[in-house]
């Protein structure tokens, strides 16, 4: 749930209305979610080769090659008129082998949940040219080659196998596997949402271990989907546990290929959760971090490949939760390891060495390090993203391992995302602010640039055609005088005399934002929505990220009561405002901005005349344990913490006033329909007078076919109505 309202809520700021208005015309919904006449374009699948001079990209089902430096096409390194005899198909991804002599085909992909996917899967043999499929018994997961690039390990049925490329034999490391009972190498369910991840296995460096994660699911209860094709309908049924309920049994074995034996990790008993394994460089030493249920623990143990023998060698503690990242970085020489923490009261990058003894903290200061791109041994230089220029930006910094020489590469200001090429030598940076489509560059790895990749001139030229208006950055002070950020988006021929309607769109939820210096494609609608009148309106309440520590914890232990006070505070500023219809003010939100403003709705309806509700969660007792007991704590240590502020709360039900609009997915595997229902029965017996939508078959994005378009015009269509 944390990341899906950056594919549906809309993001991007601005100061002033730039465009000459007179005589435009506005778009419409179909312009957006129909025809998607101003969808932006970028640089996809972009693949540094090991000399850091070259990239590769698929393109029209072949694997081209380029130079970095002026862009020019090399070779194609692989199609299929290079293997004639064979019947091609449609690729839908690649992977190379570490000397980069194999490639790995993904085709026929089906996925399971947000990250994961099975697919039929080819070798490719690029020096006699023979294509080559792995395996008929099936379509596998996470096909990986070994570092020496003689074997590749995949999950298959629950269980993990390697192929030996020399006999072409598979082997079978565990047989135990078992839908809805064991999984071996793969994650399950609240893992691969909650921690982010869909491979659960590692080769070590020497190619000799595999080690892997193994969940023993037999005990976490049920959910069931109904699944509407045929005449029956299909009962799709998956493991799923709820807050305070059993969670999978998690332990991290080791398989020696050699000896063809396994040895379990000995982890102790004090954790819950395994969020990450990763070998050191080190090849029979693994790393492996523990966490406790309560999230406010983490540790990283140091694993003897050949005991299982474990001990600790980092810990982190604090009074409320810690997030995982993916920034555990051994150094070359082996000497030491960088990793993040927010002991200073904001995310910061450290130095250890392998005993676990702190070094030096390398970057400092009162802002968040949000992305940590990787060092480079040679030039001892760490690149990452920040929120140094601002909370609402991203900006990518170079710093020496000491702490010195830190440097700027970012070269305008809003959002930079940057992908580097092996050895550090280039970057290809994706940049947008507000008013501006993504734009992607190429510089050399000190931030000059090289040349611009795609930029969208064409698509912002055809926008600038039709009627516009770019946000206003602005500062508000809740209630307690704390400054929270904020965008207003005003309708093009706005009349400071005149008096408007508000439509506020919120997420809320923690560490996500919605106020952004950036592009983002969906924020269209709001545009459409001030044609048609209406000043749209967001802001970022406690909660969310990009200003540290202190902020961001302030509503653990009681997720809704700060982030809803803080929207109902931006209302009443909104009604000081003399432009402002004080009797006019709707809310919407999807997944936790669904939860918001439903909340918002109940909580204060003397400010709120209208919510939409897109896959709210209504009841934290029903979201998934990982998600809601990092941020509420166990069910049975904080009843209140759950039920005060879920939707379902009886007394918070019938404070209910105005109009309201549910909607949900009846597929959503992440936020259940359950939530809609049960707070739907509520309603039902307060005989309250609402609308509710459900689509059928469809997850939490809700998308697919008219999905889109269907969805929009209804929120359109429901806010002319009732606002």
């Amino acid at each position: 749930m944390r990341f899906i309202f950056i594919t549906i809520l809309a993001v991007f700021i601005a100061s002033t209305n730039v465009f000459s208005q007179n005589q435009k015309p506005d778009y419409t919904i179909e312009d957006i979610w129909q025809r998607y006449s101003f969808y932006p374009r970028t640089v996809y699948g972009i693949r540094s080769m090991n000399d850091g001079e070259h990239y590769t990209t698929l393109e029209n089902n072949k694997i081209k090659q380029f130079k970095y430096k002026n862009g020019k096409w090399v070779k194609d390194i692989f199609a299929f008129t290079q293997v004639p005899d064979t019947k091609a198909f449609s690729i839908d991804d690649y992977f190379f082998n570490k000397d980069e002599t194999k490639i790995l085909f993904s085709a026929e992909t089906e996925p399971i949940y947000r990250h994961s996917f099975r697919a039929k899967f080819y070798l490719f043999d690029i020096k006699t040219k023979t294509l080559t499929n792995l395996s008929e018994k099936g379509k596998q997961q996470l096909m990986s080659f070994s570092p020496d690039g003689q074997k590749i390990a995949f999950v298959r049925d629950n269980n993990l196998y390697y192929i030996d490329l020399k006999t072409q034999k598979e082997v079978a490391i565990t047989s135990d596997g078992e839908k809805n009972k064991i999984i071996n190498g793969a994650p399950d369910w609240v893992y691969e949402e909650e921690f982010s991840f869909s491979k659960a296995f590692e080769w070590s460096p020497n190619s000799e271990n595999i080690a892997f994660m193994r969940f023993d699911e037999s005990k976490v209860k049920e959910y069931n989907m109904s699944i509407y094709n045929d005449l029956y309908p299909q009962q799709y049924t998956f493991k799923y546990p709820k807050a305070g309920e059993e969670n999978s049994k998690v332990s991290v074995l080791i398989y020696n290929l050699n000896l063809k034996t396994t040895k379990t990790a000995d982890l102790g008993n004090d954790y819950e959760y395994i969020p990450r394994i990763q070998w050191t460089k080190e090849p029979n030493t693994l790393s492996v971090q523990r966490l406790n249920r309560l999230q406010n623990h983490l540790e990283i143990l140091f694993t003897d490949a050949t005991t299982g023998q474990s001990k600790v060698i980092y810990s982190d503690k604090n009074d409320t939760y810690i997030e995982i990242y993916d920034n555990l970085t051994f150094t070359d020489d082996g000497k030491y390891f960088i990793f993040s923490n927010e002991k200073s009261g904001y995310n910061h990058l450290y130095l250890y060495d392998m005993s676990g003894k702190e070094i030096r903290q390398i970057t400092k200061g009162e802002w968040e390090v949000i992305d940590f791109k990787g060092f480079n041994s040679k030039n001892q230089k760490l690149y990452y993203i920040s929120t140094e220029n601002s909370p609402t930006e991203r900006m990518l910094y170079e710093i020496k391992l000491d702490g010195s020489s830190k440097k700027q590469l970012s070269q305008k200001n809003g959002v930079n995302r940057a992908e580097f090429s092996k050895g550090f030598k280039y970057y290809i940076n994706t940049w947008s602010d507000a008013k501006t489509p993504y734009i992607v560059s190429l510089h050399n790895g000190s931030g000059k640039l090289i040349r611009e990749l795609r930029n969208n001139n064409q698509m912002f030229s055809l926008l600038t055609k039709y009627n516009w208006s770019n946000k206003e950055f602005l500062k508000i002070k809740n209630s307690e005088g704390i400054n929270l950020n904020a965008w207003i988006i005003k309708p093009v021929d706005f009349d400071s005399t005149k008096k408007y309607p508000v439509y506020m769109v919120v997420y809320g939820g923690p560490g996500q934002q919605m106020v952004m210096n950036q592009w983002d494609y969906n924020a269209l609608w709001y545009n459409h929505l001030s044609q048609k009148g209406y000043i749209v309106f967001s802001v970022d309440n406690r909660g969310t990220d990009g200003r540290g520590y202190q902020f961001r914890r302030a509503t653990y232990g009681q997720m809704g009561k700060l982030e809803s006070k803080d929207q109902a505070d931006a209302a009443k500023y909104l009604q000081t405002l003399k432009f402002v219809d004080n009797s006019r003010i709707g809310i919407q939100g999807w997944s936790y901005g669904g939860y918001m403003s439903t909340l918002c709705l109940e909580k204060y309806p003397e400010l709120f005349k209208m919510a939409i509700a897109v896959a709210p969660v209504t009841n934290w007792r029903y979201y998934d344990s990982v998600y809601s007991e990092r941020y509420l704590g166990l069910p049975k240590d904080n009843p209140a913490g759950y039920d005060a502020n879920s939707p379902t709360n009886l007394a918070l039900v019938k404070q209910l006033k105005g109009k309201f609009l549910l909607i949900h997915g009846s597929a959503d595997d992440n936020v259940h329909l359950q939530n809609t229902m049960e707070l739907s029965k509520l309603l039902i017996e307060e005989d309250f007078d609402y609308q509710q939508f459900i689509y059928p078959n469809k997850n939490h994005g809700i998308y697919g076919g008219n999905t889109r378009l269907h969805l929009f015009n209804k929120l359109t269509k429901f806010t002319l109505e009732n606002l």
